[in-house]
């Protein structure tokens, strides 16, 4: 994939919303301006949200905008830099040894090199994004290796030297909030809290990238969603969780299921926890009557 010019497609927070848009993305003001000083000012951009808001969706959308590659760092717990760096193919350099005998052999070169998300991006940072999914879920040592990645773009190789990116890389990071961030890596960062949208905003999203869902579908979907969430649920449903509902329901009644027990029926779409379903159910019918109404 051929990298485009991020001045090109960030002359303005509007421009970005309308180029996201076209990558199924409807991003608010607050989160378009975010996305363009981040762009711009050539900062990573922090994204901290419930999970299910369109964090990682939000940096799918910026590599299609940007036309680049989105090279993803899965964060976990006990994560480390042979991970998230690079490490050597130890294997292939041993039977490169025994295959060259006597003769002289790099076993250093790039070909035994294992390139992990961070180096990827270093070698190629006008054509690929790097997304830091989940920083949260890591430790705090791997997030002072994140922080002195994020501050030299460069990656020392004892036995090779120093990588340095040729081009400030664009770096997305995301956060669940499961614990607090440290201060340094916050202020090297463009920040933007990612909320759940409202029920006009989520009908909207429905409708981009659901399939053939009717717009009451979708409106109503939005309105019982609202009203789910407001609920004390271990784990309250993302918005992709809606969207497959509006499908999951759509599908139902095409098939014979008439509203509102498409939408009962389709439950388990939307809900993925059994606590969550059980506690649900007794309100669920009024929910969906209420919202169709």
């Amino acid at each position: 994939m051929t990298g485009t010019s991020a001045e090109t497609v960030a002359t303005s927070p509007e421009a970005v919303a309308q180029h996201l848009a076209a990558s199924r993305y409807l991003a608010d003001e607050s989160l378009s301006t975010a996305i363009f000083l981040a762009i711009r000012l050539g900062k990573p951009l922090l994204l901290e949200g419930a999970p299910g808001v369109g964090k990682t969706e939000a940096a799918k959308a910026i590599a299609a905008l940007l036309g680049r590659d989105l090279v993803r760092l899965q964060c976990y717990e006990g994560i480390d830099a042979a991970h998230a760096l690079y490490e050597w193919n130890y294997q292939r350099q041993l039977l490169a040894i025994r295959h060259a005998g006597e003769h002289e052999i790099d076993i250093y070169d790039d070909r035994f090199l294992i390139a992990r998300p961070l180096l990827q991006v270093l070698k190629a940072p006008e054509q690929r994004l790097l997304l830091v999914d989940e920083i949260d879920r890591s430790d705090h040592e791997f997030e002072a290796l994140l922080l002195e990645f994020l501050s030299d773009f460069q990656i020392s190789i004892p036995e090779r030297g120093t990588i340095r990116a040729t081009a400030q890389p664009i770096v997305i990071l995301t956060s669940n909030r499961t614990r607090e961030l440290a201060e340094a890596l916050r202020r090297r960062c463009v920040y933007h809290w990612i909320g759940y949208p409202d029920a006009e905003r989520e009908a909207a999203i429905i409708m981009l990238r659901a399939g053939n869902v009717a717009q009451d579908t979708a409106l109503a979907v939005a309105a019982a969603v609202q009203t789910i969430r407001a609920r004390p649920l271990a784990k309250p449903p993302g918005i992709a969780e809606a969207v497959e509902w509006a499908n999951a329901a759509t599908i139902l009644e095409k098939g014979g299921s008439p509203w509102p027990e498409a939408f009962r029926r389709a439950i388990g779409v939307l809900i993925k926890d059994e606590e969550d379903l059980s506690y649900i159910a007794p309100e669920l019918g009024r929910i969906v009557e209420e919202a169709l109404a």
